[in-house]
């Protein structure tokens, strides 16, 4: 997998778009962010098929920020199928929601998410949010060595 600098935000909402990319302009997050509007797209987008069978499947998103209540296929449908797969079991994934359903939350992580993210009401509030999650995911985070997340597993000893 090629490290992409890619953030996908698979969000239906049209405002909600419009707000985060608002907030990732403001806040200096300089990636290029591929926004896709329902689950089904999301599913075609990573695994490259569908109107985006041309799309190299081997450059991947540093991050999906994922919106749980989204039309054809949920959030929680998408992580369940990204986590199902080798090629996109390890890819970060941030619940960016509304929700305040703890059984979201429980869900989000039981089956996988790697972060639960309110989305903030306020713009301001959310400017901070999105500098954030873009200096965590794309810069601080380490991802998984690109021969892990190609499915060939290294295991390496730990020293203590």
């Amino acid at each position: 997998m090629i490290r992409s600098h890619i953030i996908l935000l698979v969000e239906d909402n049209a405002n909600d778009v419009k707000l985060t990319m608002r907030a990732f302009e403001k806040s200096n997050v300089s990636s290029e962010i591929v926004v896709v509007s329902d689950g089904e797209e999301a599913i075609d987008y990573l695994f490259a098929t569908g109107r985006y069978a041309g799309r190299d499947p081997k450059v991947m998103p540093e991050v999906i920020l994922l919106d749980m209540k989204l039309p054809k296929i949920d959030g929680l449908g998408v992580l369940r199928r990204l986590r199902a797969d080798e090629r996109t079991k390890r890819l970060p994934v941030v619940i960016l929601t509304t929700s305040k359903e703890e059984k979201d939350v429980t869900s989000s992580y039981n089956l996988g998410a790697n972060s639960f993210v309110r989305k903030p009401v306020d713009f301001d509030q959310f400017v901070d949010a999105a500098q954030h999650l873009g200096l965590y995911w794309l810069v601080m985070n380490e991802p998984p060595p690109r021969r892990e997340m190609e499915g060939t597993i290294e295991v390496r000893s730990r020293r203590h």
